[in-house]
């Protein structure tokens, strides 16, 4: 038996019904292999990619992938946006007060519990976006003087 083949990025971004462009190509790509980057790590790494692009395209990229459901985006209180290539399912996450290290949660228990809210007030929830808050084990480590 054959193994399906995984689909290039350039078939991902045709396949979402955007334009292939070098930039689209390298930025999905470094949102994917970064851990919830910023604009500014993924401008960097797209202009190591593919040389110059303005700030604005990556902007302009970011919310194209973001509608598309290539990247996801989230945004911690107080800090900057934050982009990742894991999409499709209802992850949460934790962010270290001290660093703003950011990792990937699984849901708590079983069947997407956190998407049975206390009182919905009439709405039709279909994504519950959960951050936990708390110290990385590098800040809540005592350091050696």
């Amino acid at each position: 038996m054959i193994a399906p083949r995984t689909p290039t990025t350039a078939e991902e971004l045709r396949g979402a019904g955007l334009r292939v462009t070098a930039a689209r190509v390298a930025l999905l790509e470094t949102v994917r292999m970064g851990d919830h980057l910023d604009v500014e790590a993924i401008t960097s790494g797209v202009r190591d990619r593919v040389g110059h692009v303005s700030l604005q395209a990556v902007y302009e990229a970011l919310h194209a992938l973001t509608a598309a459901g290539l990247v996801r985006r989230i945004e911690p209180a107080g800090s900057p946006a934050r982009f990742e290539g894991r999409v499709g399912d209802n992850h949460h996450h934790i962010v270290c007060r001290s660093c703003g290290v950011v990792a990937d949660v699984d849901c708590a228990v079983g069947e997407a519990p956190c998407l049975t809210a206390s009182d919905n007030r009439g709405f039709t929830i279909d994504e519950a976006d959960v951050i936990y808050w708390g110290l990385c084990p590098g800040c809540s480590t005592p350091r050696a003087s």
